[in-house]
């Protein structure tokens, strides 16, 4: 790309917090290496957190409290981080395995994946959020996830596969003009040749994604994640066995969506119905 660099929690409390990890880790006599293989993130991220540089995730913190012997303090500290953006801490490392990934494979269940979402159909999904949080803050969302759009525009896009669950087609979320945006945009992505789209259609006999919505994703070393989130909370799978499930899911849900062609003409289908 490289992307614009997003608002991060403040500084200084990530500092403080890396401070802490760093404390513990050296009272408890480890090295990085033996925490990080410990609490099981790369070295690399360890160290970025403890320099300050990386947000410390609620997920890796509870680790860390249990490996070290704390009380509990790193969960504290890591979800009182005071936020100056509209990214949540646990979804902060993967917007960056995102940006630089050298391959995605997304299946959606609710809504259009945000990286196919138009700018009305954004707003809107995020306008649905309950509690409100005010058009202001709806309208730095939005910005945010189109800015993450980037990635298809980079000169060598990454490899880019979307499945979407036919009831996300149907709800006519923002109106009739935001929905009617929002499939042409669609029809136009599902033509383009770095991109592959294809519907699980309603009716079907066998389902593959009925566990919820999930993202596979390749790094540029080659590592190969998956990531899912909640109503209140997300997470970033490194284990190859869990990872492995998820890719056998993907493949499934494959086969049992509609093909290229047959996905267009949903798409034309639908445009004729608005």
């Amino acid at each position: 790309m490289p992307p614009r660099k997003r608002a991060r929690p403040n500084s200084t409390a990530m500092k403080m917090v890396g401070e802490q990890v760093a404390t513990g880790r050296v009272a408890k006599g480890m090295t990085q290496r033996t925490l990080a293989e410990q609490v099981v993130v790369d070295i690399e991220t360890l160290a970025s957190i403890e320099q300050g540089r990386r947000v410390l995730m609620p997920d890796v913190a509870e680790r860390m409290d249990r490996v070290l012997g704390l009380p509990g303090l790193l969960t504290v500290a890591a979800n009182r981080l005071p936020e100056v953006d509209m990214i949540p801490a646990w979804a902060e490392e993967y917007m960056e395995r995102e940006a630089e990934a050298l391959a995605l494979s997304w299946y959606d269940t609710l809504t259009v994946p945000g990286l196919l979402q138009t700018k009305g159909y954004a707003r809107a999904v995020l306008g649905c959020r309950v509690p409100f949080v005010g058009e202001e803050k709806i309208e730095l969302q939005t910005a945010r996830r189109l800015q993450r759009q980037e990635i298809l525009h980079r000169p060598v896009p990454p490899t880019l596969s979307f499945v979407i669950w036919e009831p996300a087609l149907r709800d006519r979320i923002g109106g009739d003009a935001v929905y009617r945006e929002q499939l042409r945009h669609l029809r136009t992505c599902a033509d383009r040749p770095t991109i592959s789209l294809q519907v699980l259609p309603l009716g079907i006999t066998a389902h593959a994604g009925l566990d919820g919505a999930f993202t596979l994703l390749e790094t540029p070393e080659f590592q190969h994640l998956a990531y899912s989130e909640t109503q209140r909370g997300s997470f970033l799978v490194r284990d190859p066995n869990e990872v492995s499930i998820l890719s056998q899911k993907y493949a499934m849900l494959r086969s049992q969506a509609l093909n290229f062609a047959e996905t267009k003409g949903l798409l034309d289908r639908l445009l004729g119905e608005v």
